[in-house]
């Protein structure tokens, strides 16, 4: 049976919401995070990164969000949740597919950074650390944020999903960065149209079921 690999508030979510919106058999092993909040070593004996999200299915180890939802959606899809190929839609959807993890998460990673080093550094040089990543935060990480969350927003005044009419698996990846986000980039601060996509797949029924078997979800909730 297929196996996901669930690490606990992480992108793995997403693979548990794609599963569900799919009606596919699958199993969850759990995994959870240490206090520093990286994977458990445990997760290397199964990917040698150690990280999540990665599958198992018929022999293969699948890692890398977009690489798992090409093989779902190829081997358990039957058309669903993909537009028609040789279609206006079908590129659009290939595009948000790579583009969440390849520039989307890059600017709220450094955010999550920018904001943890200073409760982490040592005390006498906390004031220092705090000085230099706000710097950085408002020169550089800020600026960069808002212009991919202008980006969204002007991208779903277009179309309801991502991609076009329809809901597909684009929607599902590009969900992470705008969770993300809205739990730490200033989301809900004029754009009506993000929020309002993020209402929706909350509301979808899948969604709701995957929290359940994936239990607590901490971004963007």
């Amino acid at each position: 049976m297929l196996t996901v690999h669930h690490l606990n508030n992480s992108r793995s979510q997403r693979v548990l919401w794609l599963l569900e919106e799919l009606g596919v058999p699958y199993e969850i092993v759990r995994y959870q995070r240490q206090p520093d909040m990286r994977a458990p070593k445990e997760l290397r004996a199964i990917h040698p990164l150690g990280k999540s999200p990665v599958i198992t299915d018929n022999g293969n180890t699948i890692a890398e969000s977009g690489a798992i939802i090409e093989y779902l959606i190829a081997t358990y899809g039957n058309g669903r949740l993909i537009p028609p190929p040789d279609t206006p839609e079908r590129l659009r959807y290939t595009y948000w597919l790579h583009y969440a993890e390849g520039s989307a998460m890059q600017p709220l990673l450094l955010k999550l950074l920018f904001t943890l080093m200073p409760k982490r550094a040592p005390a006498l040089l906390r004031p220092l650390v705090r000085k230099v990543c706000n710097q950085a935060l408002t020169a550089l990480v800020n600026p960069q944020l808002k212009q991919h969350m202008d980006y969204w927003e002007g991208e779903l005044a277009k179309s309801e999903w991502f991609a076009g009419s329809e809901f597909t698996a684009a929607d599902i990846q590009m969900s992470f960065p705008l969770e993300a986000a809205q739990a730490r980039g200033g989301l809900e601060q004029g754009h009506p149209k993000a929020m309002a996509f993020l209402e929706r797949i909350h509301a979808r029924p899948a969604y709701a079921r995957a929290l359940e078997k994936g239990g607590p979800y901490q971004v963007g909730r």
